[in-house]
């Protein structure tokens, strides 16, 4: 036995393979797998395989119109947890890279006969009211940014890979070039052949895809697993905040929630109304209000209201007693 797994470990040393990485399971067949064991996932990637591999005619190998069709239906309806796996898989050797590349079924959906030029191609997408949408998302969250840390626009990898996704099914679709397990290289079937005077706007299209610093990243991370979104999950602004209360003894259970508001009350709903929030009419937020311009004698559960009880002075008793006061003086 242990001849046996000294001869397995020089095997691996003498190919220059890594035993934990040759033992490593192919994370796109994994996806695949995984795909399969969802209802959803199976159905629609199974409609969208059919389709895209029924042949019409001998001249006509299969119906892109209806293939695109399904590949956004796929996308646009299975949960990312299944389609980001299947199309972002990492690879450690050919045959995962070229199962990863073989996802959207390329040779209907993504190469034809000749390559447009990129600029026609991206005319015909314009054309298209939603593929000018999604090809508009893709500049937004894809575009490479220098002044962060993932080269992505507010480090949000998340947002790129799905305007990448969201392309699929469209004359854009976007797809691996090769192979390759390591290099990452996405583009779509297109060249800047012909371009004339335009060249330089057409490399620069074609390089948002092909050269892509933040698509690159996004890509590699969610296959590595380290796709941490960066970005601030809160808000940068600052809430105005209601008056600080100070905290007072629990109303009694008989106390009617119909109680008069006092003044410090309408400051308070007119401020709700100016941030835009709608005021809660629970029963919570009207005794909090309700706090403000009632008095409780500790240790009872006697409410006295601000302007009731026998502490109140009665200005008529104090008039009547001043005379008085002055005649004993006097004598």
């Amino acid at each position: 036995m242990i001849l046996a797994n000294a001869f397995c470990l020089l095997f691996f040393l003498g190919t220059g393979a890594d035993p934990a990485v040759s033992a490593r399971s192919n994370h796109c067949l994994d996806a695949a797998k995984a795909c399969n064991l969802n209802d959803n996932c199976k159905k629609l990637r199974s409609s969208y395989i059919s389709i895209c591999n029924r042949e019409v005619s001998p001249a006509e190998p299969c119906n892109r119109r209806r293939c695109h069709k399904a590949l956004r239906q796929f996308f646009d309806r299975v949960p990312r947890e299944y389609t980001y796996r299947m199309l972002f898989c990492s690879c450690q050797d050919q045959a995962c890279a070229e199962r990863r590349r073989q996802t959207i079924l390329p040779s209907c959906s993504y190469e034809d006969k000749e390559k447009p030029n990129c600029l026609d191609l991206r005319g015909v997408c314009r054309a298209d009211h939603l593929c000018r949408s999604r090809l508009a998302d893709f500049h937004a969250n894809c575009r490479a940014s220098y002044q962060t840390l993932t080269s992505c626009p507010a480090d949000n990898y998340q947002a790129c890979l799905g305007s990448y996704a969201g392309m699929i099914g469209f004359d854009m679709t976007p797809n691996y070039v090769d192979a390759s397990p390591t290099g990452i290289v996405v583009s779509p079937w297109c060249s800047c052949r012909g371009s004339g005077n335009m060249e330089e706007e057409c490399e620069k299209f074609l390089r948002d895809f092909t050269e892509n610093p933040c698509l690159r990243n996004a890509i590699q991370a969610f296959g590595n697993g380290t796709d941490v979104n960066l970005s601030p999950k809160n808000p940068s602004f600052q809430a105005t905040q209601a008056p600080r209360v100070e905290k007072t003894p629990s109303l009694p259970d008989d106390l009617s929630d119909s109680t008069s508001l006092g003044t410090s009350i309408i400051t308070t709903c007119t401020s709700i109304q100016e941030q835009g929030l709608k005021a809660n009419n629970s029963k919570e937020l009207s005794m909090c209000f309700t706090e403000l311009t009632t008095n409780i004698i500790p240790g009872s559960n006697k409410v006295i209201k601000p302007n009731s009880g026998p502490c109140r002075a009665r200005p008529s008793a104090a008039l009547t007693a001043v005379p008085f006061l002055m005649l004993k003086l006097a004598l």
